[in-house]
């Protein structure tokens, strides 16, 4: 008790943060031997922690917030919303919200998809898209398809059919007796490969339709990351690639699932990635920027052709048997339509395209730095590859933590992001204007200096 009298509300807060909370994809060993960052309150892209200390967003809080935090008219829509009520059920009823944003969703997302099923998060709505291509099959007395494809390095998420349409070994191989078999085909992953984007489409290409001539009787649906695949480091599609594997799926009749989780709601300089390619997939999974960044909502949308597969005589038993506790969370929905209604009155398409001409100019400074592998960009996704070695394209060891290191150093100079693995990740939220995106890449492009050129300690 003396103790806890003269600690500093800090020293309070991370020993109580210390005995109680265990933080997701953090080793807590580590976490436990650092200082760590405590958030109180945000304003715009700026984050403020426990000791007054400022921070530029420089990944959008995990990569889902799009107008800036504390931003009024999306605070204004939740405390509307609050005044009615503040949850509702979706099973066997509806409440308005979920309504329009359903209506909303079937407006903007590619041609085709007039149905919208809710969840909580990006990994539930994967979860859900597996299940309803399953049993779509399932209910069409094609009882064979019961396989998936998905794509080297991929994340969907950490449920445990996500996890098995993920392939990523660090993260995923652990609980791989838990997990269905997929098929796996390369991510196209110009940089490491021989013969560039060319070759890296042509060897993904051809490994999924040799897999689709052979085995397509036994293969429900292919999810892919469209465009670009996020959580192996921010690796961007050669040009046409994602059109063509739409393509030979529909040939072989195979469902074409697009996680649109991370690269939806303007990221990559389009309302969704597969809209770069015009590419319409059965299903279509969103969630991150869905709210703004504010509220765990997310959705499956799906065609009517899939729909029409569950819509039965009751008897039947072809009603989808999935659901969540907060399923259209009507505070969610209503802030999701504040948000919709943002990018609508800011123009906000045409500005994430300006900006991102204006972040790859600034970046260029930096492409020939002796440890930059790689910049790789989307609209404002951005994946700076780091190397050992430039010429043979080594890379760093993993025990040398160069991606750690770097955000370490990038927050000491008031910008926080995460890295992954070796490549360090610029996504700031889309309303960053053009002097903050300034400032903040002006600390990243230091931060990789310092680090891979300056000598600083571990």
């Amino acid at each position: 008790m003396e103790r806890s009298c003269t600690m500093t509300p800090y020293e309070r807060l991370v020993a109580i943060d210390q005995a109680h909370v265990w933080h997701p994809f953090t080793q807590m060993k580590d976490y436990n031997q650092s200082d760590p960052l405590i958030i109180e309150r945000g304003e715009g892209v700026m984050l403020y922690d426990v000791q007054g200390r400022a921070y530029y967003d420089g990944f959008s809080s995990v990569w889902l917030n799009v107008h800036g935090h504390n931003v009024p008219e999306l605070n204004e829509a939740i405390t509307a919303q609050l005044g009615r009520v503040a949850h509702s059920t979706l099973l066997g009823m509806a409440n308005i919200p979920a309504i329009e944003l359903a209506e909303k969703l079937v407006e903007i997302t590619p041609q085709g998809l007039t149905k919208v099923f809710y969840s909580d998060a990006g990994a539930t709505g994967v979860e859900i898209a597996v299940k309803m291509a399953f049993q779509y099959w399932m209910n069409l007395g094609k009882t064979s398809k019961t396989k998936f494809i998905t794509m080297n390095q991929a994340y969907h998420g950490d449920t445990i059919g996500a996890v098995s349409v993920g392939a990523i070994p660090l993260y995923h191989d652990v609980f791989r007796p838990m997990l269905f078999p997929s098929y796996v085909v390369p991510y196209p992953y110009a940089y490491r490969h021989e013969r560039g984007a060319h070759g890296a489409k042509e060897a993904t290409l051809s490994e999924l339709r040799k897999i689709l001539e052979t085995s397509a009787h036994e293969i429900a649906a292919m999810i892919v990351e469209p465009i670009v695949q996020g959580a192996s480091g921010i690796i961007v599609m050669p040009e046409g690639c994602l059109r063509e594997m739409a393509t030979l799926c529909r040939e072989y009749d195979v469902l074409f699932i697009a996680d649109e989780v991370a690269t939806g709601f303007g990221r990559t300089g389009m309302m969704f990635a597969c809209d770069h390619e015009e590419v319409s997939p059965d299903l279509m999974v969103v969630g991150k920027g869905l709210t703004g960044g504010y509220l765990p909502v997310a959705a499956t949308l799906a065609t009517e052709e899939v729909y029409r597969a569950f819509y039965a005589d009751y008897e039947e038993q072809k009603t989808f048997f999935h659901g969540h506790s907060f399923t259209g969370n009507p505070l969610g929905c209503a802030v999701a339509l504040a948000s919709l209604k943002r990018f609508e009155d800011h123009r906000m398409l045409d500005a994430v395209r300006r900006k991102a001409l204006l972040v790859e100019h600034k970046l260029r400074a930096i492409q020939d730095a002796p440890h930059v592998g790689e910049i790789r960009q989307k609209g404002l996704m951005v994946g700076i590859e780091l190397v050992k070695d430039k010429s043979t394209r080594q890379a760093y060891e993993w025990a040398e933590r160069i991606g750690v290191r770097v955000t370490g150093r990038a927050r000491e100079l008031g910008m926080l992001t995460r890295p992954l693995g070796h490549v360090v990740v610029f996504m700031p939220p889309l309303a960053s204007t053009d002097a903050e995106l300034d400032a903040m890449t002006d600390i990243l492009m230091k931060a990789i200096i310092d680090v891979t050129e300056g000598g600083r300690v571990r």
